[in-house]
């Protein structure tokens, strides 16, 4: 995980997780929209999985 995607996780979650896989964006993108930070925390989990 880059310095630039994790400060681009902190201010636009969904964003950063899109060449993911579209289920990794709609789950960001749908804990964003309840509130900013389970969508900032599941950014940096999926940004962080090596997989």
């Amino acid at each position: 995980m880059s310095l630039i995607r994790a400060i681009l996780a902190i201010f636009c979650p969904p964003l950063t997780v899109i060449d993911k896989g579209c289920g990794s964006f709609l789950i960001v993108l749908l804990l964003t929209l309840c509130g900013w930070v389970p969508g900032v925390i599941a950014a940096l989990v999926i940004l962080n999985n090596n997989r």
